[in-house]
């Protein structure tokens, strides 16, 4: 059954709101500030892609169609230098690594969630704005798999897992 401009919508509400919460609930418990800023940032990413969809529910819900416009480009943050921060800082055995890790996740459903529903849209508005949320999830799960690589190849430096 095909889902309806609607439940799309509602879909991908649900989905920004568990990874909001899930943010905010790493960055309460992570254990480096590094992190602890990753995860911040994040869930006010989330908060955004909310409330673009937020504005497109209630046009839809008020006119029956979306006039859907991005906020801009996906997020600018200064990631090389919070990579940095973080592989100085956690080992890629912590709980900090684990929730990256388990961000990774939530960020690539996301992606392939707004992929999937944008090449079944009708409406041309509707895919380019399901593309525009699909690159954003795109770019965070390119920085948190960035991150991982990074801890991974410091955990098997530090456990002499290069060949020599």
């Amino acid at each position: 059954m095909a889902l309806t401009l609607e439940d799309v919508l509602k879909g991908a509400m649900l989905l920004e709101r568990r990874g909001k919460a899930f943010y905010e609930k790493a960055a309460r418990d992570a254990e480096r500030e590094s992190v602890r800023d990753l995860f911040q940032f994040l869930a006010e990413e989330e908060e955004r892609h909310l409330r673009a969809l937020t504005r497109a529910f209630s046009q839809l819900r008020e006119s029956g169609s979306i006039q859907a416009h991005s906020p801009g480009d996906p997020g600018k943050i200064a990631g090389s230098i919070l990579t940095e921060r973080i592989k100085e800082e956690i080992s890629a055995a912590s709980y900090d690594s684990a929730a990256i890790y388990a961000a990774m996740g939530f960020e690539e459903r996301a992606m392939a969630y707004y992929a999937r529903e944008a090449e079944r849209a009708q409406d041309e508005e509707v895919r380019r704005f399901l593309l525009w949320l699909s690159d954003w999830e795109r770019k965070h799960l390119e920085l948190l798999m960035g991150i991982d690589e990074e801890l991974r190849r410091k955990a098997w430096e530090d456990q002499s897992f290069w060949p020599f």
